[in-house]
């Protein structure tokens, strides 16, 4: 008797992203450098370009392709930006940040700790992709989030203004 198909396969989640950039294969390489990303599968097309592709970080799986000529998906350096990003939990932010930037990421935020909990900063992959990692310090409260939200709110308002 055959094994019923699961509507989600294995070792995946109900969202899984896909990136589209420039250089695949480049990118692969920096994932695994920057994450410790592993190659799971790769599609290579006629023209050596890569159709699809499939990496694990930790316990999630992500797609990635090159870009192609007349597809509606384009890379960020195609757009000039990106229009969203990743967000990734790791044990030791301090230590993956480090490693991406060695690997050849760009700083956007600098790791710090943050009112909701999270030891957090954000960075810029070589191919114009946003990655947000963090590591959660603290179990707050909603309440005391928004406390400590808007105490930091209120922090950069006098910095901004003591700067004008």
């Amino acid at each position: 008797m055959a094994k019923p198909v699961k509507p989600i396969p294995e070792g995946y989640h109900t969202l899984t992203p896909y990136l589209v950039v420039r250089d695949a294969a480049r990118a692969i390489d920096f994932y695994r450098r920057a994450f410790g990303a592993t190659e799971k599968e790769r599609m290579p097309s006629p023209d050596g370009k890569i159709m699809h592709a499939e990496l694990r970080i930790g316990d999630s799986i992500f797609m990635l392709s090159d870009e192609f000529p007349g597809a509606r998906c384009q890379s960020p350096q195609a757009l000039g930006g990106t229009s969203g990003g990743l967000f990734i939990y790791v044990e030791d932010v301090d230590a993956t940040f480090a490693r991406a930037l060695q690997a050849g990421a760009l700083v956007e935020r600098p790791v710090a700790d943050m009112f909701w909990g999270d030891r957090y900063g954000t960075l810029i992959d070589p191919f114009g992709h946003l990655w947000s990692l963090a590591t959660h310090k603290q179990d707050l409260t909603a309440e005391q989030i928004r406390k400590a939200g808007e105490a930091a709110m209120a922090e950069m308002a006098q910095r901004t203004h003591a700067a004008g």
